[in-house]
């Protein structure tokens, strides 16, 4: 069977930036078989922008959500390959050509993931580079998902895998936070990970986008999402899952949400006895007396420090 790729975009308002990625499809050395483009109810003019550029536009009756649209993109699709893209990102003109070579391949793992420049929006300065760990990701795909972001726009998925998963959850609570929980229930329902090392994606730092304007609720969602992890792989990933937990409270506490901290640091404590190794001697001695304790003082020294800082100033 001849192997097919279909480039699926979910946009809602994308029309300032939906020509750039649009232009970098179009540029590459091997044609996408589908562009198709999911308008989620957009306000302003993100279908005409799709149809001025040949994209198949599929328009949502109601504004449901990235992940709505990605199930929407996967289940119109009909090419045996997907790589989900966001509309502010763009695309090198090699990404193609890279991902026909995985999809050649005899045993080709289900899921790749592509390593990736990150740019500033306004400047193009390049801020960091990915780095995908393909042997750590090909031995343990369960415990890279836990403990590593993986983005959104960086995947090139077998079809028929994500179909019978059923693609994205679309959990309200999970919402900000829905890439780690996909690739994560990826990972536990079995399939197979690797990773491309050669750079093909642009991800731009965008002022306003949902994770920076939301992190109170990125971290709520992270939260959600660990915890349902902890009940499908069961003592296995305690140790890794309890990790995030801690990196998640202290993030919960700075931002002033004691009660979901209160939830992340307990259920950590449940899973696991470990007190992260980077943490000061005082955070690791309350840690063994009361665990949500530490992470209250803890963040009362910080902001105690910071005004004692902005103080002497």
């Amino acid at each position: 069977m001849k192997n097919t790729l279909a480039l699926g975009i979910p946009a809602y308002n994308a029309a300032w930036c939906l020509p750039r990625l649009l232009k970098s499809a179009q540029q590459q050395l091997i044609p996408f078989d589908e562009i198709l483009v999911y308008d989620d109810c957009s306000l302003d003019d993100t279908s005409q922008v799709a149809q001025q550029f040949g994209a198949t536009l599929i328009k949502g009756a109601t504004n449901a959500g990235c992940s709505y649209g990605k199930n929407q993109l996967l289940m119109a699709t009909t090419c045996n390959w997907i790589h989900f893209h966001d509309a502010d990102d763009e695309l090198m003109p090699n990404f193609t050509t890279l991902a026909h070579r995985w999809m050649a391949k005899e045993n080709c793992e289900d899921v790749i993931l592509f390593d990736f420049e990150y740019r500033d929006n306004e400047t193009h300065a390049l801020i960091s580079v990915s780095d995908f760990d393909p042997q750590q990701l090909k031995e343990d795909p369960i415990r890279y998902a836990i403990l590593h972001q993986i983005n959104p726009f960086c995947g090139l998925y077998k079809v028929d895998k994500l179909r019978k998963v059923g693609g994205y959850d679309i959990d309200p609570k999970i919402i900000y936070n829905e890439d780690v929980a996909f690739h994560c229930k990826l990972a536990i329902a079995g399939l197979s990970f690797n990773a491309e090392k050669e750079l093909s994606i642009i991800n731009y730092r965008i002022k306003n986008s949902m994770s920076n304007s939301n992190k109170l609720k990125c971290e709520q969602a992270h939260f959600e999402v660990m915890a349902i992890n902890a009940t499908k792989v069961g003592k296995k990933y305690s140790e890794e899952i309890a990790q995030k937990l801690w990196s998640n409270a202290v993030i919960l506490a700075s931002l002033a949400d004691w009660n979901t901290a209160k939830k992340a640091i307990n259920l950590a404590s449940s899973l696991s006895n470990s007190i992260p190794k980077n943490e000061h001697i005082l955070v690791k001695f309350l840690s063994k007396l009361n665990p949500y304790l530490a992470i209250k003082t803890r963040e009362k020294l910080i902001r105690l420090f910071k005004t004692a800082s902005r103080a002497d100033g």
